[in-house]
């Protein structure tokens, strides 16, 4: 019996380009999965995945993220958004940008996309899908991306929403729930380090005054993540999950990046992808 294949990638800002080596090795070796689910950065590695543009990703991460258009003091002053959204999903991705997503190709995939998203008003995950993105329209990973306090919520359809990683930061209940047996999960973390409250807890106290509810995910998401990644490595153990994670974070954070830093998390996603075919077939 076949399998039907999923790939979560759970983001992490300059972190992510992990995952955009885990992909452009899948796209080498011709691996398709049935589902991607992107959150924050994580989805938009998947759009470059999804419609075959090899190298695409790496681009954005070691060179365009490097501007001070695309993240930057200066565009937090200028935008109230340390990371420029529109920046980076439309002006440099749009048909007429520096580097568009080739939307037909995205559009023709069979391979399904969910990205996640949190509602700012009330704390709810919103699942956004494939019928969300239309040409030149890649709002959904502006509202997945948009980390609290460092970004405005992005709004869509009079609904704000915050970055995705606060809300489901590692689908992999989701997933299997969808009816996916065999799903590969790439983590941006080391594997068996739990992540900390300390760094929510000042960001959750100034996102309070506006939006309780979204604060109240912030200030869990650490427990929240936790819980996800265990969860994961229950599955892993039964052979439906299999975890890729990076051995190091080579000095880079969601928010703070060095070239060389880049260049080898970008590898290691490469090199841990190798692991990728035997897994969905067995």
């Amino acid at each position: 019996m076949a399998h039907k294949t999923a790939m979560i990638d759970v983001g992490g800002g300059f972190r992510a380009i992990f995952g955009a080596g885990v992909m452009d090795r899948m796209l080498e070796d011709d691996i398709v999965v049935d589902h991607c689910y992107g959150v924050s950065a994580g989805s938009a590695n998947m759009v470059s995945y999804i419609s075959g543009q090899h190298g695409r990703t790496h681009k954005f991460y070691t060179e365009y993220a490097f501007r001070k258009e695309y993240a930057s003091l200066d565009s937090y002053i200028k935008n109230h958004n340390y990371a420029n959204l529109d920046y980076v999903y439309s002006t440099l991705s749009n048909h007429d940008g520096e580097y568009p997503v080739d939307y037909e190709a995205f559009e023709a995939s069979p391979t399904g996309f969910t990205v996640i998203a949190c509602n700012a008003e009330d704390g709810s995950t919103k699942y956004f899908d494939k019928s969300d993105v239309s040409y030149d329209n890649f709002d959904i990973m502006k509202a997945s991306s948009a980390v609290p306090v460092a970004c405005e919520p992005y709004v869509i359809d009079g609904v704000p929403y915050y970055d995705g990683g606060i809300a489901d930061p590692v689908p992999v209940q989701k997933a299997l729930d969808d009816g996916y047996d065999r799903v590969v999960v790439i983590l941006t973390r080391l594997k068996d380090v739990l992540r900390e409250q300390k760094k929510d807890i000042g960001p959750a106290a100034i996102l309070k005054r506006t939006h309780p509810a979204a604060a109240e995910r912030l200030l869990n998401r650490y427990q929240t993540y936790n819980d996800e990644v265990a969860l994961a490595k229950e599955y892993e153990k039964d052979g439906r999950v299999l975890i890729l994670a990076p051995e190091s974070l080579y000095g880079l954070n969601t928010l703070s990046k060095s070239y060389e830093g880049l260049e080898r998390m970008y590898r290691a996603g490469y090199a841990a992808a190798e692991a990728i075919p035997e897994f969905l077939n067995s």
